[in-house]
């Protein structure tokens, strides 16, 4: 079994990661015995500050979490995922035993299996949650039998978790008719990440298929999913392309507008740019049940939107917003500005620029460019 090939495909991102990485043990009652966990905060991560992050627990946490945590940091990085608590579980000398399940009830078998689904549940995010930074908005990672074990919080009253990545699971028993029934079901917006491979552990992938074949067959808005069959990959491999893909998946609503989504959604948008910004935020708090700043490049899309549908009305409650946000940057001089040269009024519009250059400039407004905008307007006159 080489795991190595998770590591390398990671290696750009894990010198960046494990700076932040804390090592803990937990004495637990559940178990018996204490358990090692690897815990990695986020970038500039403020134990006193008052921002929540999402948190993601990772089985088999001895050569997956270190995959995880190299993409969750690049992801966040430039700004497609939230800053995100990621928790690894250490289940080497403990892995058969922890991941047991009854084959007559097809639930956590009372040899270790329950045992250790009750100390995930009751004592590890305890834990978490009363020591760390973390939202309600929390994921599950597994691989292999673990990517099967992940699937019994599903069939709690109330999931522990929002989302769930399943890498190339041993499926037990009725597995598949189970998922089938519960995601048809779920009323609770619930993302769903599988995947396998074409060199994937052939029983396996027989299984899996199957499984993405009920799956895809839900008609169940409440339920997010996506199947991955990487080529040229096998069991371990699979591991690092498929990361990515998941939480591009899980945080897909999260990400910055982009080209596609511009063109696509909000320029068809019934409503206004600016009512489109506004409900994809409000979107984005419903979905993963935290606040999210809005971004620049979020405000030039709307800009843009609104100068090519001539609406003065988001235009101006894009440069309220704009205030609002980014008070003490050139970001919210520029927008005032915009909105002031858009209806004419170009002697604002001037002075927003004007006191603007004093301010902190951004990742895309800078000194130069306020001044830029200073001399058309002077050259007018």
């Amino acid at each position: 079994m080489n795991k190595t090939i998770l590591f390398i495909l990671c290696g750009l991102f894990f010198k960046t990661a494990t700076s932040q990485v804390i090592y803990e043990t937990i004495e637990s009652s559940k178990l018996g015995e204490s358990r090692e966990i690897k815990i990695q905060l986020p970038r500039n991560y403020d134990p006193e500050g008052d921002i929540l992050y999402p948190l993601i627990v990772v089985l088999d946490g001895d050569y997956l979490f270190e995959p995880v945590i190299g993409n969750t940091d690049y992801h966040s990085y430039w700004g497609d995922m939230p800053r995100s608590i990621v928790v690894g579980v250490n289940q080497a000398k403990t892995r058969d035993e922890d991941l047991s399940f009854s084959i007559e009830s097809n639930f956590p078998s009372n040899e270790g299996g329950a045992q250790f689904f009750e100390f995930i549940g009751m004592e590890l995010i305890p834990y978490i949650n009363d020591n760390y930074l973390t939202s309600d908005f929390r994921i599950v990672a597994g691989h292999d039998q673990s990517a099967n074990f992940i699937n019994y919080w599903l069939f709690k009253d109330k999931p522990l978790f929002r989302g769930y990545i399943a890498f190339s699971p041993d499926l037990s028993p009725e597995m598949v008719s189970r998922l089938q029934e519960r995601l048809s079901t779920t009323v609770e917006d619930t993302f769903y990440y599988l995947a396998t491979a074409d060199n994937d552990v052939k029983s396996l992938r027989e299984d899996i298929l199957t499984l993405n074949t009920a799956l895809s067959a839900i008609e169940n808005q409440k339920l997010h999913y996506r199947f991955d069959d990487f080529t040229d990959a096998d069991h371990y491999s699979l591991v690092g392309l498929g990361i990515p893909k998941a939480v591009n998946e899980i945080f897909s609503l999260f990400k910055p507008i982009n080209r596609k989504e511009y063109k696509e959604k909000m320029l068809t948008f019934e409503g206004s740019p600016y009512e489109y910004l506004m409900k994809k935020y409000e979107d984005i708090e419903f979905f993963y049940g935290f606040e999210k700043k809005v971004v620049e490049n979020d405000l030039r899309a709307v800009l843009a939107a609104s100068k090519k549908k001539n609406d003065e009305e988001s235009l101006k409650n894009l440069s309220k917003l704009a205030k609002k946000e980014y008070s003490e940057s050139m970001i919210s001089a520029y927008y005032s500005g915009q909105y002031y040269d858009f209806i004419g009024s170009t002697k604002k519009a001037l002075q927003s620029y004007q006191s603007g250059l004093l301010l902190e400039e951004s990742e895309f407004i800078s000194k130069d460019m306020l001044l830029d905008l200073i001399y058309d307007i002077q050259d007018q006159d």
